[in-house]
């Protein structure tokens, strides 16, 4: 009797391990999925994909910047017009890029333009400061052609200092709005703008006022020396572009239009017929128009 307990005790702790065995092997995820904990994770519906770091429908925009986002010369000679800015205009002829994001009515109270003409680079970190108040979810930056348009090519901003004003901007909105959006266009091609407008007589009277000496000033003189000066310039504008896009690439909610601002043909049409320099409405109608593209398209 004693030695049949003692088998009838041996036997249930045998089949006992081995049940325990399998549910463990089951409870880790372990076994062939035959049975019904893996019938379960087969038909179990995927987790949700994180939501991705760029949002194509912002709710509200600021602009930082220069003239061009002041809309410079683009209503009357010498003045900002903003209501004709590419980023936050309320302009029907324009559809600024908050316009198109927002409609109309929300575009008039949930963008707000901080730019300033004459500004540099280095003007652009208390001009972030400013938009961090309004807590938008986007950000548009474009800087750089007046650190490129100096009174001389010795004046120009120098890349490395380009280089920490920009990284610097983001850090300042960064601390305030870890999860805001920045849109950053490039500078435009400064001599081609020049190529453009040296063919109308006002414009180049105008110029003389002071616009872009580096670039425009003796706009006629085709000699050596004026060719190096603007060749210097241009190569000046190409490597600040090369910042933006590599300081840019370091934060996961900045997007570089890829150089799309610096590769659009302006023409005449595209151009300030005050200054031929600046956009026209034309011409911040197209800058939105790359803007928009930029922002909504699904890949940066």
């Amino acid at each position: 009797m004693r030695k049949r307990n003692r088998h009838a005790r041996a036997v249930l702790a045998g089949t006992t391990a081995a049940v325990l065995g399998l549910t463990g092997c089951d409870a880790l995820g372990g076994g062939d999925g035959s049975g019904p904990s893996g019938a379960r994770a087969r038909h179990a519906k995927p987790s949700a994909s994180p939501a991705p770091l760029w949002d194509t429908s912002p709710s509200s925009v600021a602009a930082v910047g220069d003239s061009i986002t002041r809309g410079f010369d683009a209503c009357t000679v010498l003045a900002d017009c903003p209501e004709v800015s590419w980023a936050t205009g309320a302009s029907v002829d324009v559809k600024s890029l908050a316009v198109r994001l927002l409609g109309p009515a929300k575009a008039a109270t949930h963008s707000w333009n901080h730019a300033a003409t004459g500004a540099r680079m280095a003007d652009v970190p208390a001009q972030m400061a400013q938009a961090a108040l309004d807590r938008p979810q986007l950000v548009t930056v474009m800087a750089g052609a007046n650190d490129a348009c100096r009174v001389s090519t010795a004046a120009m901003t120098p890349v490395a200092d380009f280089r920490t004003q920009f990284e610097d901007a983001l850090r300042t909105l960064r601390r305030a709005l870890p999860k805001t959006q920045v849109y950053v266009s490039s500078v435009p091609n400064l001599k081609r703008l020049w190529s453009q407008g040296r063919t109308n007589a006002l414009g180049k009277q105008i110029w003389k006022l002071g616009i872009c000496p580096s670039m425009l000033g003796d706009a006629d003189v085709l000699d050596s020396a004026a060719t190096l000066r603007r060749d210097t310039v241009q190569k000046r504008v190409e490597d600040y572009n090369s910042v933006l896009k590599e300081v840019c690439a370091k934060d996961v909610r900045c997007r570089f239009d890829g150089g799309a601002v610096y590769d659009f043909r302006f023409g005449t049409d595209q151009l300030s017929h005050w200054d031929w320099f600046h956009p026209s409405k034309d011409g911040q109608a197209r800058l939105a128009e790359l803007a928009y593209r930029g922002v909504t398209g699904k890949t940066s």
